[in-house]
């Protein structure tokens, strides 16, 4: 089963972050091919690579891909990501949405939801483009936890 992991890669955080995610994947799924763009070549910043030549690699791994894990958490999904669930979208094959902001908690809260109700600016919320997310959806699922993420990966590779 080859995965492709989208997730901004610029911040120490992210870096850390991803590299967690991918070594649980790759310990708890022996069989599986984790592209994770920041291990590229073409992505080491000290050296050079142009637009072109990372839209194309990033592509072609896209598209080898049977399953995209995406990350859409922060203020805004990341760009990139979004552009990687957009291209993705096209394979029909899942998308698997992981979206751990604590933001979406108390979904149940009626202090919450009034609030927003009252004047709309009281958000509490977390916004999610969406059409991006219409496109995670259209073929996958959007998960709020890494158990969760292993959970529908496991159940994805059992088909």
């Amino acid at each position: 089963m080859k995965v492709y992991f989208a997730n901004g890669l610029f911040s120490e955080a992210d870096r850390i972050y991803n590299k967690y995610v991918a070594t649980l994947l790759r310990t708890e799924f022996k069989e599986l091919e984790l592209f994770l763009p920041q291990e590229a070549d073409i992505n080491d910043k000290s050296g050079y690579a142009d637009s072109v030549m990372i839209a194309e690699l990033d592509t072609e791994k896209l598209l080898e891909s049977d399953i995209l894990i995406a990350v859409i958490d922060g203020v805004e999904i990341d760009a990139g990501v979004a552009s990687e669930i957009g291209v993705f979208s096209t394979t029909g094959k899942p998308i698997i949405g992981l979206f751990t902001d604590v933001r979406q908690h108390g979904r149940d809260n009626e202090e919450k939801i009034n609030a927003l109700i009252k004047d709309g600016v009281e958000n509490q919320f977390m916004y999610r483009n969406l059409y991006t997310v219409g496109l995670i959806k259209k073929n996958g699922i959007v998960v709020n936890t890494i158990s969760e993420l292993t959970k529908t990966l496991r159940k994805i590779g059992e088909k």
